[in-house]
């Protein structure tokens, strides 16, 4: 029985996005139990634990959303090449990177010490869209591309992807003076892509 020529590598990618996915939780967790010592506490202490939530849930998403682009984008390719080997390593290697930064924010999201938690949260999202731009880039240089209309839709991934580089860059630069205006725009961004991939007709 033949398999698909990128099985090895979509089912790789799968077990690392579940893995970045699964880490995601252990950053939302309460207080010692023993330092709540009424009722009102406890609800205090799930009220101070918001930021986490919001960060786990933001890159949730996050990940979710490109898994789901990147498993769409395997089924454009009818073979592979060295270098988009490397590139799809590459977004392995941000996407395992990101419960790092959204741990900091959840930590110090509601802080005067915000800045450098949202400024490193959008430089991961940079370097995320900048891997979305190698894997295009090496699928069309190395002619990987199923026919001339995935290749369209590949060109077009990239072109997004380009897009989304500058603009979690021009994000990053932005929370060093304005952090929380910063996470506001990256979390509605990301509203956008989740609602733009459930119009997908097929993935």
């Amino acid at each position: 029985m033949t398999h698909p020529p990128n099985a090895r590598l979509e089912a790789f990618c799968d077990a690392v996005f579940a893995i970045a996915m699964t880490l995601l939780i252990l950053d939302v967790r309460l207080p010692n139990a023993e330092s709540l010592a009424t009722t009102r506490e406890v609800w205090r202490a799930i009220g101070h634990m918001t930021p986490a939530v919001f960060a786990f849930v933001l890159s949730f998403a996050v990940i979710l959303i490109t898994w789901v682009n990147h498993h769409a984008a395997l089924k454009l390719v009818s073979h592979s090449s060295a270098p988009f080997v490397y590139a799809n390593g590459f977004m392995l290697l941000v996407v395992v990177s990101i419960p790092f930064p959204s741990e900091l924010v959840g930590v110090f999201l509601w802080t005067d010490r915000a800045a450098p938690a949202v400024v490193l949260y959008n430089a991961v999202l940079a370097a995320l869209a900048l891997a979305w731009v190698l894997v295009g880039g090496s699928a069309l240089r190395g002619h990987l591309t199923i026919d001339e209309a995935s290749a369209r839709t590949m060109r077009e991934g990239q072109r997004n992807g380009f897009g989304a580089l500058a603009l979690y860059a021009v994000l990053a630069v932005v929370a060093f003076w304005w952090p929380l205006a910063s996470a506001a725009v990256t979390s509605l961004t990301w509203v956008f892509w989740l609602v733009h991939g459930l119009r997908m007709r097929h993935v």
